[in-house]
């Protein structure tokens, strides 16, 4: 069958189950279920803390064929992962999926778990390194599922993705479980993605290196969720875990497609006070923020919110009040985890609070502007940030597909060419996020915009930025680059790639 951008899948995968087809961003919406969850009572006097990962999988219970979580604040830092699999692999357990919130190259050991059958089952929302090429090549049992920021809390609360034991990387915990991220040596900030996992799962280890006497303050994630409090050496290598600083790209392309954009968003009329804006951490995205930055400053708008994974410069703009608040779900860099753990207007946000389609309001739908990247881009504004050229597993929606559906302007930001090839195809290799979500494309050679934001179109009209079709655009590259050969992939499906709602927009094939 074919999804509604004309994706071919499978009605039904192996070790999958059913395939529901993507039918458009907003079709999958109305009244929606959350799963019942089990508590296990705690009595006056009993200890939670542990001293060794066996105690801690024996008190949770691990066997074959469970569904384990974990979460990616501490990033390409991340010592839990490869811990807890390999205690597990040393018991003989197998048949285990893991639940991660996002998987790093870091997490490479993991690839020999999947070859020995520890590991059958993948679910993440972004995925880079060893264990991304290790399933493009077809070495995960099962298909790995692709999942967005939002989607992710949403198939945990509605009970699509069970977890039998959450295992959450505590910066900081305290003897009864209270849990916060801006304390200790591996302080990481916000810990917005592991709320879900601690709210829903069976059973929840919290695993700290710097165990304080209770209470624990501030507080993140409460007792009321924790089962057991492992304490370590480790949890982390706080250079890998947030950055000395985020910085602003110094390449002058990317410099003048952030003035480009910057101009688009003035344009726009979504300039003015109470707007609300989020973008990225790469290099050019931060340029746009600090074109915008002096926009703001210029005519004296004072915005209503910053959302998003945060970093130095949002922090700045914050301070120098051209925000009120900022939303807060992962900090990038150590100026906003103490921003985060100092300043009352820097708030946390769960994932699902941000981007989850299936509660009563995620903050992404109060987003004005929206600063997204691309892997490729095709000529009805699909988005591919799963994949690379060659269809190797190489990102993934992290919340790509959640802020383009929610914002009132998506702009994608990108080279027209990459490595000699152009951004702009036919068709993307791996459709992430659905060109109906897509308002603009910001190249440094032109702009493309959605033919359906005719509004768009008539004020950039106005303006004198080089507005043409994305046909045009794509023509464009094509003349520099050539039109590149069609990449050859196997039949076999290697991970499905759901939309924030839980269809199915697209599925990645093996590699040749």
């Amino acid at each position: 069958m074919k999804n509604i951008l004309g994706r071919e899948l499978p009605e039904y995968i192996e070790g999958f189950g059913e395939v529901v087809p993507f039918k458009g961003a907003f079709s999958n919406m109305g009244i929606k279920e959350k799963k019942g969850v089990k508590v296990s009572t705690v009595s006056p006097g009993e200890n939670k803390v542990l001293n060794s990962i066996d105690e801690a999988l024996d008190k949770a219970g691990i066997k074959d064929g469970m569904t384990i979580s974990f979460h990616h604040h501490l990033r390409n830092g991340d010592y839990v992962i490869n811990m807890v699999l390999d205690a597990i692999a040393k018991r003989g357990i197998k048949d285990i999926t893991v639940a991660a919130s996002s998987i790093f190259p870091v997490h490479a050991p993991m690839v020999d778990h999947i070859k020995n059958g520890v590991v059958t089952g993948i679910y993440a929302n972004y995925m880079s390194g060893p264990v991304a090429e290790a399933v493009s090549r077809g070495e995960l049992k099962k298909v790995a599922v692709m999942q967005t920021h939002g989607g992710r809390p949403r198939a945990i609360e509605s009970g699509e993705l069970h977890i039998d034991i959450a295992f959450i990387g505590a910066p900081t915990a305290d003897t009864y479980g209270n849990i916060n991220g801006v304390q200790g040596k591996s302080a990481c900030g916000a810990l917005g993605y592991a709320v879900p996992d601690a709210e829903y799962a069976d059973k929840v280890i919290a695993i700290t290196d710097n165990l304080v006497p209770y209470p624990a303050c501030p507080i993140e994630i409460t007792q009321i969720y924790v089962d057991y409090v492992l304490v370590v050496e480790s949890i982390g290598d706080p250079n890998g875990i947030v950055s000395g600083t985020t910085k602003i790209t110094k390449d002058p392309v990317g410099l003048k497609i952030a003035k480009m954009t910057s101009e688009v968003i003035k344009a726009s009329g979504l300039v003015k006070d109470g707007m609300s804006f989020q973008t990225g951490a790469g290099g050019t995205a931060l340029a746009v923020a600090a074109e915008l930055k002096e926009i703001m400053k210029n005519e004296g708008v004072v915005g209503s919110f910053a959302a998003g994974g945060t970093t130095a410069y949002i922090v700045e703009m914050l301070e120098e009040g051209l925000f009120r608040n900022i939303f807060d779900v992962q900090c990038f860099d150590l100026k906003a985890v103490e921003s985060y753990r100092d300043n009352p207007k820097h708030q946390p946000m769960s994932a699902s609070m941000y981007g989850n389609p299936h509660n009563k309001g995620a903050v992404v739908n109060n987003l004005d502007v929206m600063i997204l990247g691309a892997t490729e881009i095709d000529v009805n504004f699909n988005v591919n940030v799963t994949t690379s050229s060659s269809g190797v597993i190489m990102g993934g929606s992290g919340g790509h597909s959640d802020t383009a559906a929610g914002s009132k302007l998506a702009i994608v930001v990108t080279n027209l060419m990459k490595a000699r090839l152009p951004i702009i195809k036919d068709s993307v290799t791996t459709v992430t996020t659905p060109g109906e979500s897509i308002d603009v494309i910001v190249t440094e050679r032109g702009i493309a915009v959605n033919p359906k934001r005719e509004d768009l179109i008539e004020k950039l009209k106005a303006t004198n930025l080089p507005v043409m079709t994305i046909n045009e655009l794509k023509t464009m590259a094509e003349k520099m680059t050539g039109v590149p050969k069609p990449i050859e992939l196997d039949d076999k499906i290697v991970a499905v790639v759901e939309y924030r709602d839980g269809t199915i927009i697209d599925v990645v094939k093996k590699i040749k």
